[in-house]
């Protein structure tokens, strides 16, 4: 699921802390022996709605659980519902808060099972591999460890809660691959009646799909309904699928903020089949009543099978940003944005991209490596009848003048021809599910015997 990053200058300490979130789905991702990717290429800065930070939950320590002796404080609870915080835009409202908390208790509970069943089947995550996934995420975000920390504190959360989380994913993923990956199997005839199914199905639907599964223990839905609809309305409000399904989602995607991949309907459940055929590429449903507990989904992506997307094209970029004095009003800024608008469209090609960046004072970013559809949406939709040479019209973070103006101009568009999966990608893809129906069971089964102390 890979996007164009940082949207936003204003995002840019946001982005340290999201990445802190997802510091747990690298380190699965990759054994302490892979080294990191190289460098990214400079970013966009597309603009999407800007997120504002507010004070946290102080921190009160006490015992609240002890799970086979092991205790879990009021101040592990805060400090991770301080992530959410984060990912909320720095305030969680009040009144959702202690349902919030009380998820994260239970999230909390699984993450300590997870680490002591792995401790059981001599699993062990030493601390110099924490510390090379936290080293990632420090220079990532071109600070230091130490620094990750300071600002981790300054949200009211803590670097050695980071470290607890990593810990309880590289574990539970370990402990996934000797418990169970290794029994399951998938046979060749499956994989190939897949692609004879695929092949079969060319031209219709096929969806990128986000899922935050909440499981509903004895078949009792309420608890589970009701905190997808506090989830729900902090979704609704902008906050991130993936931060919240990495903190929430019980099933095992929830490492990879939610992501279940390209899915056709028959794919998945019927009721949540029945609901992403109804919806839009970023849209996300109501809670869904499934086998078990709830769902949340969102449709991240649409497409047709193995026919050819538009979307799909990479494109050669130049993006023209103007910036306006400060204090200036929208009434003030409006003559120079026509202005802007103007020279936009009369561009005259690729060239002229400086020339209007000169004219107007303004930077000019080249990007040779964007996919049209990690655009946003409303980029997408102005973008796809556009050709080499043109220009979008001006756009704004929100219409806020303290972000300033841009335009991007087409300077080169590769058309992708679509392709059938590979044997070895559907192999992962059906071995993936099995994995993580039995991890769910598996993890029900720890739930179940465990001793539980709550104070």
């Amino acid at each position: 699921m890979v996007v164009v990053t940082e949207f936003l200058r204003a995002r840019a300490r946001l982005g340290m802390v999201a990445l802190a979130l997802g510091a747990a789905t690298t380190a699965v991702a990759q054994t302490s022996d892979v080294q990191s990717a190289a460098p990214a290429r400079r970013p966009l800065d597309l603009p999407e709605n800007p997120q504002l930070y507010g004070t946290t939950l102080p921190s009160v320590v006490k015992a609240t659980a002890i799970i086979n002796g092991e205790i879990i404080t009021q101040s592990d609870i805060d400090q991770r519902l301080a992530f959410l915080a984060v990912a909320n835009g720095g305030s969680i409202p009040a009144e959702q808060i202690d349902a919030l908390r009380q998820q994260v208790l239970r999230n909390l509970i699984d993450e300590t099972l997870q680490i002591q069943a792995a401790k059981t089947e001599e699993i062990e995550v030493t601390d110099r591999e924490i510390d090379r996934t936290v080293e990632r995420v420090a220079q990532e975000n071109n600070q230091t460890p130490e620094k990750l920390a300071e600002v981790l504190k300054g949200y009211g959360s803590s670097i050695r809660s980071l470290r607890r989380q990593i810990k309880g994913e590289i574990a539970w993923a370990r402990l996934q691959q000797k418990r169970i990956e290794s029994n399951v199997s998938v046979g060749d005839e499956e994989v190939q009646s897949v692609l004879d199914k695929l092949n079969a199905a060319k031209g219709t639907d096929e969806y990128k799909v986000g899922e935050i599964y909440l499981a509903a223990p004895g078949g009792d839905n309420s608890r589970a309904v009701a905190v997808a609809n506090q989830i729900l309305d902090q979704l609704q409000k902008g906050a991130s699928f993936a931060a919240y399904a990495r903190q929430y989602s019980e099933a095992s995607t929830a490492a990879v903020g939610g992501d279940l991949g390209w899915v056709r309907p028959a794919q998945l459940p019927t009721q949540i089949a029945t609901v992403v055929q109804q919806m839009r590429p970023g849209q996300v449903s109501r809670p869904v009543p499934v086998p078990g507990g709830i769902s949340i989904v969102m449709v991240q992506d649409a497409r047709k099978v193995l026919v050819a997307d538009p979307r799909n094209a990479v494109l050669s970029l130049k993006q023209v940003s103007i910036s306006f004095p400060a204090g200036m009003t929208r009434p003030q800024a409006e003559p120079i944005i026509g202005r802007f608008a103007e020279a936009a469209r009369n561009v005259g090609g690729c060239g002229g991209a400086d020339k209007i960046g000169d004219e107007f004072n303004g930077e000019v970013v080249t990007n040779d490596d964007v996919k049209l559809r990690d655009l946003p949406p409303a980029l997408q939709e102005i973008m796809l009848p556009m050709q080499v040479g043109q220009s979008t019209p001006p756009f704004m973070a929100g219409g806020d003048l303290s972000d300033g103006a841009r335009i991007l101009v087409i300077c080169g568009r590769d058309e992708v021809a679509p392709g059938a999966p590979t044997f070895d990608q559907v192999y992962a893809q059906l071995n993936e599910e099995r994995v993580n129906l039995r991890s769910r069971r598996y993890l029900r089964d720890l739930r179940r015997d465990a001793i539980i102390d709550f104070r």
